[in-house]
Order: C-alpha cells, then sequence, then structure tokens
C-alpha cells in the first residue's frame, strides 16, 4: 500500500505556488556579491538591513529576501494565493487550529498573513507583489547561472508523514514522486508536492527537522549549471560548490549544490518535467534504490544528508524514522 496521501481536491484555501523565500546572512553585501554577481539574481531594492531579489524571467517584486540578522537561519517561507478571499479563508482555517495566524505588513507584498503551520515552519501568505520590469530578454545582463525564477523549496521533516498529510490532505498539494521503505507496509521517506504543475514546490525528506534543506532556482539548462562552476572556480566561491553537476532520477533534474556565505544551500535546476494533467500518477522509488538521487551515480557528501537551515524560533526535533545517509553506489 502507498504511503502517498491523494490531494484535497477543494482546499480550504488556494495555494498557487511557491513565491519567496527569507534568509538570515550577516554581511548583506558579502551576500550580494555572491546572489547578484556570482549566480546572477536581479536586486530589485535594498532597504532596512534588507536585500529583495528576483530572477530574471519574474515580474514581481521578489523571489529571496536576505536579511541581516539571525545569519544561518531560515525566517520564513512565502506562498501566493490565488486570490484575496483566500487570505481571508486562511485566516479562518489557521485559527480554527489555534495556530495563531496574524497580518503582516511586508515591503513588496500586498496583504500579507504571517502563521506556523502545525510542525513550527514560519509561512508568509499573500496574493500579490509589487509588480517590476522582467529582464528576461535583457541578454547583456546576463551573469554567472542566469537565474530565471524561484522553482522550490526541499525541506528537512521530523515528522514527515504527518507532514505530508498537512500538505497534501489538507492543502492540496499534490505528489509528483515519492521514496518509501522496502517493507511490508512501506514508510514514507521523501516526497515532492505541487501546486503549480511542475515536479514540486515543496519537497519533504526525513530528517532532524523543521529546517530549510535548500532553495531550488530555476535554470535555462545544463550549460548554464555549467558556467555557473566556472564562474565561482574563478571568481572566489569555489568553497561554494558542495555536490554536483549531476542529474537527478528523481524529477530528472540537472543539479548543482551551493553553500552560500552563511551557509544555506542552494541548488541550480534544471530539465524537470511538468505535472498538469488531474490523472498524474505519483512516481515511486524505493529508499535503496542507487539511482533515485543521482542518475549517474556518483555519492552525495555527507553534509547533504546532515546540515540544514534551522527556522528563526524553532528547536529541530529527532525525526521519527531513523535518519541514515542513503548514497548512491
Amino acid at each position: 500500500m502507498s504511503p502517498v496521501t491523494p490531494a484535497n481536491p477543494a482546499p480550504p484555501f488556494a495555494v498557487v505556488r511557491v513565491a519567496h523565500v527569507e534568509l538570515g546572512v550577516a554581511d548583506l553585501e558579502r551576500s550580494r556579491a555572491f546572489y547578484e554577481e556570482a549566480l546572477g539574481l536581479v536586486v530589485t531594492e535594498q532597504a532596512d538591513g534588507a536585500l529583495y531579489l528576483r530572477g530574471l524571467e519574474e515580474r514581481s517584486h521578489h523571489s529571496l529576501v536576505l536579511r541581516q540578522e539571525a545569519a544561518g537561519r531560515c525566517l520564513r517561507l512565502g506562498f501566493r494565493v490565488a486570490a484575496e478571499a483566500d487570505l481571508e479563508r486562511a485566516f479562518a482555517f489557521f485559527a480554527e487550529r489555534e495556530l495563531a495566524p496574524a497580518w503582516a505588513e511586508a515591503p513588496g507584498q500586498g496583504r500579507t498573513l504571517h502563521v506556523s503551520d502545525p510542525f513550527g515552519q514560519p509561512l508568509a501568505l499573500y496574493a500579490s507583489q509589487a509588480r517590476v520590469e522582467r529582464r528576461l530578454q535583457r541578454y547583456g545582463e546576463y551573469r554567472g547561472a542566469a537565474i530565471q525564477r524561484l522553482d522550490h523549496v526541499n525541506l528537512f521533516a521530523a515528522e514527515l508523514q504527518a507532514t505530508h498529510d498537512f500538505y497534501a490532505g489538507q492543502l492540496g498539494f499534490r505528489t509528483s514522486e515519492y521514496t518509501d521503505t522496502d517493507e511490508a507496509e512501506p514508510r514514507l521517506w521523501a516526497v515532492w508536492m505541487h501546486r503549480k504543475g511542475n515536479v514540486h514546490d515543496v519537497a519533504l525528506t526525513n530528517g532532524v527537522g523543521p529546517r530549510l534543506h535548500h532553495v531550488g532556482l530555476w535554470v535555462r539548462g545544463e550549460l548554464d549549471v555549467i558556467r555557473a562552476c566556472d564562474v565561482l572556480a574563478t571568481t572566489g566561491w569555489r568553497g561554494a560548490l558542495e555536490r554536483g553537476p549531476g542529474r537527478h532520477g528523481i524529477s530528472n533534474a540537472f543539479f548543482l549544490y551551493l553553500r552560500d556565505p552563511d551557509g544555506h544551500r542552494v541548488e541550480l535546476f534544471t530539465g524537470d518535467y511538468q505535472t498538469l494533467d488531474p490523472d498524474f500518477e505519483p512516481i515511486g522509488w524505493k529508499l535503496d534504490d542507487p539511482q533515485r538521487q543521482t542518475l549517474w551515480g556518483h555519492p552525495a557528501p555527507r553534509s547533504w544528508f546532515e546540515e540544514g537551515s534551522p527556522f528563526v524560533g524553532v528547536e529541530p526535533r529527532e525525526p521519527l524514522m531513523p535518519v541514515r545517509p542513503v548514497v548512491a553506489r
């Protein structure tokens, strides 16, 4: 029996996609050099100890916020909802569960709801952002990896099955792929879920959590990933390279994992596929399949399994299932 929870076909409010991530950094100018100059994100504005960035194709004010506070920690995950009315429905949903939703002011965003999910992950929900000029066809401004947009977030989850049940069974996230154990009653080890019709907006991995594993940034193709390696290696950022380049079995994505100046993990990501049809069937992988993490078979470093960015004010918990690194063979 599959441990995958079917998506709620009529969720209480409509999440459109993951929309931004807020990270705490120690030195805003050093982080700006990494994300703008080396990786190629666009700076929308810098104000009040925060830097607001976006990808070249994005027309919203920001998809990555760097704040000079709580260095090495994740401050919040942002999600767009379909309409203002969904914010009211979200407030009622979380209030009913005594999760203390509160209205907040956020630069570049419309009316914003702050809340933590039942597992402690701090969320921001909003229906709109300020519109800015996209840079998609300004090829003379392309730098580094020429990042186009935010794609996904990957999270360590201590209560992985329950977290998946909440996002799929309550909020209507659909599952594209998953990993389970090879037991008489398989247990969920990792799961990829989406709202926008590609492989994932949110991935969950069994581990000490909740913590942010990585922020996934979408690039045009494999050559942009290779170029990023060359740029990083020759501009003082060689130590940022953690894993890859390579190709995942899960998602089919071509990837490169980096560590930013504060240790936050960033994935450059391309080559996945669409999951738009409502009858799309989740693809299952067994935990010990050597090609699920890396199609080519090269192993991941131990840091990739053990290190992540804690959320501010949230004490990570030991997972319900014991963690063991599962490296490609």
